[in-house]
């Protein structure tokens, strides 16, 4: 088994790394500057570059696909979603060409359009999970949409398995988790469009590597989260508050408001890391 990372230098990518590398699993990053990396091989290089990728796809049996600018707030739209997609379907096609047969890339809680939404949304039902409507308005959530759609077509021209996770906000528990569960506390309007759902970055990286051993192949999109809010107050009060009138059932304690069963059926996973959160 060799797995290839790309966006290995990442906040996910370093997590995924040390993972595989504590199960004494071959690793091949893709980076797009050279880093001293837990991996034993490095290729430098755009994932959007069909060379580069064939290069790092050298016997390779697995992809964890990461590479991707992760917001659409700091570059034009049209390199937001052209790197973006352009990346993941080098990267895919590629893989199937080369006789990959198992695949997970992080897709995002963000595809649902209201973390940066530009025009007033209104979520349609609660919880979330993959049956509900996309209501994309940013290049972000647009390219995360087309990736998934890349991912089917690689399943169904090569029978490639691959898992498309929905990640949340990801962040480490002495930085980002941190800093944004104090917003939260003092602000919880601030996490509403997120639902105030998180995961520690070993969780997310827990997660790709079980997406690449599905219970069931084939093309899946599944969401992945900390089952518990990053939020301290209840999520009825949130959700009263900030989603009012918003169909769903209730959600006992600082329950996240997402479907997490069919990751827990397809991966076995659930997330292991929870933040301690204070008021």
């Amino acid at each position: 088994m060799r797995v290839l990372v790309t966006g290995a230098a990442g906040l996910i990518g370093t997590a995924v790394l040390d993972l595989l590398a504590d199960r004494g699993v071959a690793v091949t990053a893709l980076v797009l500057e050279p880093a001293s990396l837990k991996a034993d091989r490095v290729v430098v290089g755009d994932a959007g570059d069909p060379e580069v990728v064939g290069e790092a796809l050298r016997d390779v049996t697995d992809v964890i696909h990461l590479a991707a600018i992760p917001n659409p707030l700091n570059d034009p739209g049209e390199v937001v979603f052209g790197r973006n997609t352009l990346a993941t379907f080098t990267v895919l096609d590629r893989a199937g060409q080369a006789g990959v047969r198992r695949a997970a890339i992080a897709s995002s809680y963000a595809i649902c359009g209201l973390p940066f939404a530009r025009t007033g949304l209104r979520m349609p039902y609660l919880p979330i999970d993959t049956e509900l409507p996309l209501q994309i308005t940013d290049p972000y959530a647009l390219s995360k949409q087309t990736d998934e759609a890349t991912a089917a077509m690689v399943h169904r021209q090569y029978g490639m398995s691959v898992v498309a996770l929905r990640l949340p906000f990801v962040g480490t528990a002495g930085g980002r988790l941190a800093s944004t569960s104090a917003r939260f506390a003092g602000d919880p309007g601030a996490g509403a469009a997120d639902v105030w759902s998180y995961l520690d970055d070993r969780d997310a990286a827990s997660a790709l590597v079980a997406a690449l051993r599905p219970k069931a192949p084939g093309f899946h999109v599944v969401y992945v989260a900390a089952p518990e809010t990053l939020a301290p107050q209840p999520t009825e009060w949130l959700l009263e508050t900030f989603h009012p009138g918003v169909p769903r059932p209730s959600f006992p304690g600082r329950e996240v408001p997402i479907d997490l069963r069919p990751a827990e059926d397809l991966l076995g996973f659930r997330a292991r890391h929870p933040f301690e959160v204070r008021a």
